[in-house]
């Protein structure tokens, strides 16, 4: 009886060691997520100056290969191949001691310093996506860069293994300059495509929007959630541009990020990108520092009353 015993705890054992997997993950291969609800959100990430994690910056070793991260990224493009990395990865710490989450607009590369802001082009469909770099790897010679399951959704690619992809650094000094791969360095204004107010519009102090309304057209698009609002309240003017695709995209981006219904009047030629209406001042206030502390220095606050 206590030999049949023994012989039932070590089948027990031996069973128990073939279904869980060793190590730090819990899967031995990555897949995509087990459950997809609707398509991941696939907002770019939005870059901004971000000092360097100086301990991600001592060379290191990987499968027996050295590796001496870069000290600034700024002017570094390269062309290669981009995998991605999903479910077995998801939740865990990163290479920067963050939380890999599968659907954020993130990646991994060897070299660059953690962290930094690429813009991936996909060359096979020309689809882009701007991802924020936390993460080391992927450690095989013919991949440059891992990119996210969202990033990949992006792009295109998610259901295949890889694709060739350029990659292009956003590189952002302490100032607000901007650095897009080899491109010249440009101001903030000039990279968002900020168009200086014509004279006639110009004022340093805020004006109440209600000729701006009236000027706004018919033709703006519905994602600018304006048709539907009140514009009673306190808008943030944060920039006046003169080409539209580049402020619904600015206004997307915005919109998602601080959750903030748009607002866009056309005056002449210029587009004014606002966020509002806010009821209450204090979290018009706050946004408006946010925004401010954010690289949209000459944000400011306007009072709309109907």
């Amino acid at each position: 009886m206590r030999t049949l015993l023994l012989i039932l705890l070590a089948s027990f054992i031996l069973a128990a060691c073939k279904s869980a997997p060793s190590g730090r993950y819990t899967q031995h291969q990555d897949t995509a997520p087990n459950h997809v609800a609707k398509v991941p959100e696939t907002l770019d990430a939005v870059p901004k100056y971000e000092a360097y994690r100086m301990f991600n910056s001592r060379p290191y070793k990987v499968l027996g290969k050295h590796y001496t991260p870069l000290t600034s990224g700024k002017g570094f493009e390269e062309v290669g191949y981009a995998s991605w990395y999903g479910q077995k990865f998801h939740g865990h710490l990163t290479s920067n001691g963050e939380t890999y989450n599968m659907f954020a607009m993130s990646a991994a590369h060897k070299t660059l310093p953690l962290p930094s802001y690429v813009r991936v082009t996909n060359l096979n469909n020309d689809k882009q996506a701007i991802v924020r770099v936390n993460d080391r790897g992927p450690f095989h010679d013919n991949r440059i860069i891992d990119l996210s399951y969202a990033a990949a959704v992006k792009l295109g690619y998610h259901n295949k293994g890889t694709a060739k992809v350029k990659i292009e650094v956003i590189h952002f000094d302490p100032e607000n300059n901007v650095t897009v791969g080899i491109n010249p360095t440009v101001s903030y204004d000039e990279y968002i495509g900020i168009a200086p107010l014509p004279s006639a519009l110009a004022s340093t102090s805020p004006v109440t929007p209600s000729s701006e309304v009236a000027a706004s057209t018919s033709a703006q698009s519905d994602n600018l959630q304006q048709t539907s609002i009140s514009l009673d309240g306190y808008f943030i003017q944060v920039a006046a541009l003169s080409n539209q695709k580049k402020a619904e995209s600015i206004s997307n981006v915005l919109s998602a990020l601080y959750q903030v219904p748009t607002h866009m009047p056309v005056v002449g030629n210029v587009y004014k990108l606002q966020l509002g209406p806010i009821e209450d001042e204090a979290l018009a206030h706050e946004l408006l520092e946010q925004l401010k502390q954010n690289g949209y220095p000459q944000a400011y606050k306007i009072k709309q009353t109907l």
